[in-house]
């Protein structure tokens, strides 16, 4: 018999990230690595933890190998409950049928069940792909004094962006008057997170009452959709149900592009970006791979940079993050770039402006990527990606804005 949660948690984390091109061509987004020892999935499943949340389910769905081997018994996160834990729910089949998940909406109906097994008064849902340290204890407090129905993480966003978000518009009490999903002419900078409180039995029925409208819909072939944004929130605005905004200050990163995975690495080497993940009060756990110390040999020549476990550097590396297992040899020169586990980068061989995927092989005299003042029209240029797996022979290049998944 399950113990009565308070709180219950739920991470979205099936989505393809199509927009990664080939560093999630057999691994799904959230198990994508980062910060040398990290994956994005750490970041919430660590938030939960440090909340005192104890329950989360995380619904896979695109290439859910790696991610459920990483997640395991839930272990390194403290998430290896004997009533709790972390419970990894991908699709399965009923007596009427199989069925993808057909939506963000339509994900978590779709485990009603299991949510209802430890019987919760809130629900807490989470997208698996972004970087951030979050209390999501103090965002649930600020939904129970406000009476909420549903409350809406967001964050100020500059106005020039604000058209790539969901926007809230709010009243003086930050009670959500309006929701917008990407606006042409934004009305508001406060931008939806993808992270929500909701009281169950509330949103228990709206997602129900969204399914058969859609269902109905599809069977009358008409347009439908199963989809937080679109669907649940707005026939909640429609409703007049009590919507509130709760304002996130601090460092928050959608990792969706691969120049915003690139961009994210490098924020780690600024000191002027607020995220501490040397902050004993609120640590990022991860699964170790159990590597011995970084080895910098006689002639390395290293400059603002982080290092992981098991790395062998013997080259030059500079503003640049190295995961573990890496092996930088004598003579290559890695700069402004991230190397993912297991990768090695061979004497010659010259990164710049780049994302190397794992275990790759950089032979010597190949070129990836180049400095952005090198290249005569600047729209030309752009962070070069190679895949994970791929080996690059000497004398090939890796142009800027160029992706490679397969050996050249």
């Amino acid at each position: 018999m399950n113990t009565k949660k308070r709180v219950v948690a739920m991470l979205l984390a099936g989505g393809q990230g199509s927009r990664l091109y080939a560093l999630t061509k057999n691994v799904a987004k959230p198990a994508v690595p980062y910060g040398g020892k990290y994956r994005l999935i750490d970041f919430p499943l660590s938030n939960c933890t440090n909340s005192g949340i104890d329950t989360v389910g995380v619904l896979t769905q695109y290439q859910p190998l790696v991610l459920n081997e990483y997640i395991g018994s839930g272990q390194p996160w403290d998430l290896d409950k004997m009533n709790g834990g972390v419970h990894v729910l991908p699709p399965y089949e009923t007596q009427s049928g199989a069925s993808w998940y057909e939506g963000t909406a339509n994900a978590i109906y779709q485990n009603m069940r299991f949510i209802e097994r430890y019987d919760p008064e809130y629900v807490v849902v989470l997208g698996g792909d972004h970087i951030y340290k979050m209390d999501y204890s103090k965002m649930v407090d600020y939904h129970v004094a406000n009476n909420a129905d549903c409350t809406i993480s967001v964050i100020d966003v500059p106005k020039a962006e604000a058209s790539r978000f969901g926007i809230m518009i709010c009243d003086e009490q930050n009670q959500v008057t309006d929701f917008v999903e990407k606006p042409k002419e934004p009305k508001s900078t406060l931008a939806s997170m993808g992270i929500y409180v909701f009281s169950w039995e509330k949103l228990k029925k709206y997602l129900i009452e969204n399914e058969n409208d859609a269902n109905a819909k599809r069977e009358r072939g008409e347009a439908w959709s199963k989809d937080f944004g679109k669907d649940i929130i707005t026939s909640m605005l429609r409703d007049g149900q009590r919507l509130f905004a709760y304002e996130f200050e601090g460092y928050w990163k959608d990792v969706g592009t691969l120049d915003s995975l690139w961009e994210a690495n490098m924020d780690l080497l600024n000191p002027n970006v607020p995220l501490d993940l040397y902050d004993p009060s609120w640590k990022i756990y991860s699964r170790s791979s159990y590597n011995p110390p970084q080895y910098v040999g006689a002639n390395a020549h290293i400059e603002n940079s982080m290092i992981a476990e098991g790395s062998e550097v013997d080259g030059t590396v500079d503003f640049s993050v190295l995961f573990a297992g890496v092996t930088i040899e004598e003579g290559a020169e890695v700069n402004y770039s991230i190397v993912m586990p297991g990768t090695v980068i061979k004497s010659g061989a010259k990164v710049n402006y780049a994302i190397v995927g794992s275990d790759c092989v950089i032979e010597s005299g190949a070129e990836i990527g180049t400095r952005p003042e090198s290249v005569e029209n600047r729209d030309d240029w752009g962070i070069a990606v190679v895949g994970h797996n791929v080996k690059v022979s000497g004398g090939r290049t890796v142009a800027p804005k160029q992706i490679i998944s397969d050996n050249i």
